[in-house]
């Protein structure tokens, strides 16, 4: 049974004047009012910035726990890379680095919310088996096709719809270790569980700066003036983080232009589960490239690759993809299979994101130094639909109680940028 895209959502209707945006954002400081004599304790206040996989995430652990939270966000959610990635997931592909715990605990959270909110129907939560696959192409796609297509000429674990001239297969993740969502659909599943089941109030609207009261944080302001009181503010931007002034100053976070596409095959119950991580040889030779190939439960497959280092827009509606970078994809997918040839699969989606690294390519997840009550959530590079969860998990703790225990936070501290600026 193929899923159908469609989530219940509450619908928002906010004017969309945020096209010719600003500089960047700024802290105020401002003296605060007497603090109040009402003797029961009242939910935290705490604005989230950002409505991306990282941000929803966030909110969603903060207000099952019993914070009120506001999530505030420029454009629409999950507009932006948590929209628009491929939303694979990998138990183990971080061991031996520095995500390597953040990775494992959030692996076993989306399995954990897949569970909790039917992520099989509602999002396209799934196991799949990953594949490493050389993949030459012909300058004849066509005869490239039909000349590896016999079952002669297969070998190892190629699944019956690859079938160009696929070689060297190697197994790299069983249902054990790898699996997937559809990221925009998760994002949006999560929102709408947040919303309706513990409180929290969605805003529309550019934060154009935090406010601070006697050294706390008190709120943000947005662009059009309004006022959100909060006690505590996350800021999880992605690479639009760097737009706040202090944390522009502290530590850089640069953007990644990848490129993908989504394909629509006719034939869609015959591509099976299997995720594909190829080496592409092009017909015209040069450096092969790396692109990934996952076919969703939705009947879609998605296609990416084709990444390089970009300027981040003010406004991810700004993102545009280079016709060179889709057209090579289009290649790929010609070359894999006769399912994915233009003609035989509807192109539903040509786009671009921008994914947020950090300058020593681990996430930055913690308080702000010397700003008590400001949190920032970002440079999770390619794994940001992964690390989402444990990500959020990790926050709300800290938020709320001061430390995090799922996972160790202290290695993607942002204060270990400003010790290297004393040095």
């Amino acid at each position: 049974m193929l899923l159908t895209p469609v989530l219940p959502f509450p619908f928002i209707s906010v004017p969309r004047n945020f096209q010719n945006l600003k500089s960047p954002s700024f802290f105020l400081i401002r003296s605060s009012s007497s603090p109040s004599m009402d003797t029961n304790p009242q939910p935290k206040k705490v604005a989230v910035c950002g409505g991306g996989a990282i941000g929803v995430c966030t909110a969603y652990f903060l207000s099952k726990n019993g914070a009120s939270v506001t999530l505030i966000e420029q454009s629409s959610v999950a507009c932006a890379a948590s929209g628009k990635a491929g939303g694979f997931l990998a138990l183990d592909w971080c061991d031996g680095g520095p995500v390597a715990s953040l990775a494992r605990a959030s692996f076993n959270l989306h399995r954990s919310l897949a569970q909790e909110l039917n992520g099989s129907e509602s999002y396209g939560y799934r196991p799949l088996t990953t594949l490493s696959v050389s993949v030459t192409e012909s300058s004849s796609s066509s005869s490239s096709l039909s000349s590896s297509s016999s079952s002669s000429n297969r070998t190892g674990p190629i699944p019956s719809w690859v079938d160009g001239p696929a070689k060297s297969p190697r197994t790299i993740g069983s249902t054990d270790s790898t699996a997937q969502v559809h990221p925009e659909m998760f994002t949006k599943t999560l929102l709408s569980k947040a919303m309706e089941d513990y409180g929290v109030e969605l805003v529309i609207g550019k934060v154009e700066r935090v406010e601070m009261a006697e050294g706390k944080t008190s709120g943000v302001v947005l662009e059009d003036g309004r006022e959100i009181g909060a006690e505590a503010v996350v800021v999880a931007l992605g690479p639009w983080s760097k737009k706040f002034s202090v944390l522009g100053s502290l530590f850089r976070v640069y953007g990644i232009k990848a490129h993908s596409i989504v394909l629509e095959p006719k034939e869609a119950s015959r591509i099976t589960p299997h995720a594909l991580f190829l080496t592409f040889y092009p017909a015209q030779g040069g450096k092969p490239m790396d692109p990934e190939v996952y076919p969703r439960p939705t009947g879609e497959v998605y296609i990416c690759g084709m990444s390089a280092q970009a300027e981040v827009p003010d406004d991810p509606e700004q993102i545009t993809p280079v016709p060179e970078s889709i057209n090579t994809l289009k290649r790929v997918a010609a070359t894999v299979s006769s399912h994915l040839v233009e003609g035989e699969a509807a192109v539903k989606a040509e786009q671009a994101c921008i994914l947020p690294c950090s300058e020593d390519d681990v996430p930055i997840i913690g308080e702000v130094p010397g700003i008590k009550g400001c949190y920032v959530a970002t440079g999770h590079s390619c794994w940001g639909i992964l690390n989402g969860p444990a990500t959020g998990a990790a926050m709300a703790e800290l938020v709320l109680d001061g430390h995090a225990s799922i996972v160790d936070l202290s290695r993607f501290d942002p204060g270990r940028f400003a010790s290297a600026l004393k040095k």
